[in-house]
């Protein structure tokens, strides 16, 4: 039966194809034609978001509020005033925490007066010594998991300080500690709200499907109108990014608890808050903090997106640099992001992992072991810090702080490096970037620009219905007619072209790596290992060594796409085919068939549908990665997105440019899902 299933759709994938073709020769390019081109009656979408935008912000609810400087009420609206206090309260909380790390007189501004600290000298909040911070983090590490987690934790903020990057990375830290408490609260509370609700469920899983498969430069168009430009708007930018999966893991975690907790909680007599969280979230407790673990990777993966609107930072210092081609610099700034997301993400996941004993009891001592710990620490750094004043005498102190002037630097060994690079592989490098633009990516690129509109409905539809069925025709229909009836098809098939070609070798690469690392449990572990590592880097980082060798150009951004995509295709696939049960395994070894034959004939279908899954990731870190690369100077969707955010009419387009970005992502994830889940379920893996 599943023969003549396979047969089938071969024969109707064989019939699409020769009609796809037969659409592209028959159908010229013509404005006026609609096979070739829809017309874009979707249009004027951005500019009705954007009168929308204009009349909650300008005229919704006028209300009196009172202005101190004349001293008068004056009529303002409602929207703009909450907005403007949410930016307020973030900005408030951001410079707290920033000025607990590097001190300052903001947070003391805000509760007295500029004059009354100019006034007074005293009044300047105190930073803390950098080995205070880093004692604290060591300490932190070991407790959470040990010698090597406390060694790291040392590692990571010695190479903050020692190499000047100290202010910087207190920066971006203070905007990940308020991003990501805000994001993790308030996935859980909505993620509560799903559980309790059906119908919330079914109308909030539609907005986390497009929330999670906008590319990063969306959200934060409307964010600049709505709250300015500056720290706030960023954090709340990332807050609304890293949401999604706190609610998606939380709510997994809810539905996984068994049925027996759920009514032993209702037994002891719970009300609804108490068998909230008095049982299933501790319950649910390690998929709710892997939730935390993913906010926290998201928060700190917005941080060189986030630069884009004015928050501080290492991401800020890193666009910089690019910016002016100090690879050097960038290099070395990269390093502390990526030990920094590291460190983050190791801590996190400890945390989920981390077993509580709730039946211990300790006297008082025992009980308070880490606030003395860690006011020892504040105490012995805050002495070695007043000793430094008497030791260095140049105006500042290497116990305190050390100055970005005065630290370590590797920028000239970077800055040599880049250049003996390019004196040295600069010929096969260009010949390589001339052969794969000429030869590849341009035909590629004007192939995919050449197809009608019809031809590729066809194309797209006819697979979806061939391997997902009638329903996800018309959910990709839709998706698809938004895209079109837009003004952006063309950019939108320049976006796919370089997606689809990144998706390809990404998923080539993944895949094999993936199948001959699956044969050996060392070599499983260690690309697991490999794979978590690289997983935990912000994806611009990727964009950094690519810069280095092929400069400015599509190539570039495609290589990093491909990097950047190859990791979940080869983790689900160690994964698919390392999880497939023994028995199977010794029946195929026992029928006398070879190792090859038996990945080929049993392995691989049955672990096809986890393979597909890997492949649908693969996709969208393609697509983010190449909405990012318009940072590089893309002509896609990315490019278009990036010039909105310095529009001020542009919250419109960037809005309805994201969907469409989104919309790409989700047509291939429908297609895909549905057909990997239908695989499971005639494989009997449900």
């Amino acid at each position: 039966m599943l023969e003549i299933i396979v047969h089938s759709k071969k024969i109707k994938l064989g019939l699409l194809l020769l009609l796809f073709i037969l659409s592209c020769l028959l159908i010229k390019p013509s404005e006026t034609n609609i096979f070739w081109r829809l017309p874009p009656l979707l249009k004027e979408i951005p500019y009705v978001i954007n009168d929308v935008i204009k009349y909650l912000m300008f005229e919704w609810m006028l209300i009196d509020v009172y202005d101190p400087i004349i001293e008068e009420y004056e009529q303002k609206p409602l929207f703009r005033e909450i907005t403007r206090t949410i930016a307020t309260s973030i900005l408030f909380v951001i410079n707290f925490i920033r000025e607990i790390f590097l001190g300052g007189v903001k947070t003391i501004v805000a509760f007295t007066s500029w004059d009354f600290v100019k006034e007074n000298s005293w009044a300047h909040w105190p930073a803390l010594p950098w080995t205070a911070v880093t004692g604290w983090a060591m300490f932190l590490g070991y407790k959470l998991q040990g010698k090597g987690l406390a060694t790291l934790a040392g590692a990571t903020t010695l190479y903050m300080a020692i190499f000047g990057q100290w202010e910087p990375s207190m920066q971006t830290l203070s905007f990940v500690l308020i991003t990501a408490p805000v994001a993790a609260i308030f996935g859980l509370a909505l993620a509560i709200w799903s559980y309790k609700s059906s119908v919330i469920e079914t109308v909030i899983n539609p907005i986390l499907n497009v929330a999670q498969t906008m590319p990063h430069y969306s959200y934060l168009v409307p964010v600049i109108v709505l709250f300015g430009v500056g720290d706030h708007a960023a954090a709340i930018a990332t807050i609304i990014f890293a949401t999604p999966p706190m609610v998606r893991l939380t709510l997994l975690g809810l539905k996984n608890v068994p049925e027996e907790v759920y009514e032993a909680g209702l037994m002891t007599g719970c009300n609804n808050l108490q068998l909230i969280f008095r049982v299933l979230i501790p319950a649910a407790k390690r998929d709710v903090l892997l939730g935390v673990n993913q906010v926290v990777m998201q928060c700190l993966a917005m941080t060189v997106i986030a630069s884009f609107v004015g928050a501080q930072g290492l991401g800020s210092n890193l666009m910089i640099s690019l910016n002016s081609l100090k690879i050097g610099t960038g290099i070395e700034i990269g390093i502390c992001i990526v030990l920094l997301a590291v460190l983050l993400d190791k801590m996190s996941k400890a945390w989920a992992n981390l077993q509580a004993d709730y039946f211990v009891e300790h006297k008082f001592f025992q009980s308070h072991i880490n606030v003395l710990i860690i006011l020892a620490i504040l105490f012995l750094s805050s002495g070695l810090a007043y000793i430094g004043t008497f030791v260095f005498n140049e105006g500042f102190n290497y116990f305190h702080e050390i100055p970005h002037n005065k630290g370590i630097t590797t920028e000239p060994f970077w800055q040599a490096t880049v250049d003996w690079i390019w004196n040295v592989f600069f010929e096969p490098l260009n010949s390589f970037n001339k052969f794969l633009i000429t030869n590849i990516l341009v035909p590629m690129k004007n192939a995919y620009l050449n197809m009608p509109v019809i031809a590729t409905f066809l194309l797209v539809l006819g697979v979806a219905y061939i391997f997902a069925g009638p329903k996800s025709v018309l959910i990709v229909s839709f998706y698809l007619l938004f895209i079109a009836f837009s003004e952006y098809w063309d950019r939108a098939l320049i976006t796919a072209y370089m997606a689809s070609f990144s998706v390809l070798v990404a998923s080539v690469l993944g895949v094999s790596v993936g199948a001959l690392c699956a044969q050996s449990s060392f070599a499983s572990r260690s690309v697991l290992l490999i794979c978590d590592f690289f997983q935990t880097f912000p994806s611009f980082i990727y964009l950094i060594p690519v810069i280095l060798f092929f400069g400015i150009t599509d190539t570039s951004v495609i290589i990093a796409a491909i990097a950047y995509a190859t990791v979940p295709a080869t983790r689900f696939t160690v994964e698919g085919l390392r999880n497939i049960p023994e028995v199977l395994q010794d029946a195929g070894s026992m029928s006398g068939v070879s190792r090859i034959q038996r990945l080929i004939s049993i392995d691989f279908p049955i672990a096809f549908p986890h393979i597909m899954l890997g492949l649908n990731q693969t996709v969208i870190f393609s697509l983010f990665m190449v909405i990012i690369g318009a940072f590089i100077g893309t002509t896609d969707l990315g490019q278009l997105i990036l010039k909105a955010i310095s529009d001020p009419q542009g919250t419109g387009i960037g809005i309805t440019l994201g969907l469409c970005v989104a919309f790409i992502g989700l047509t291939v994830d429908q297609i895909v899902r549905t057909w990997a889940n239908t695989k499971k379920a005639m494989l009997g893996l449900e």
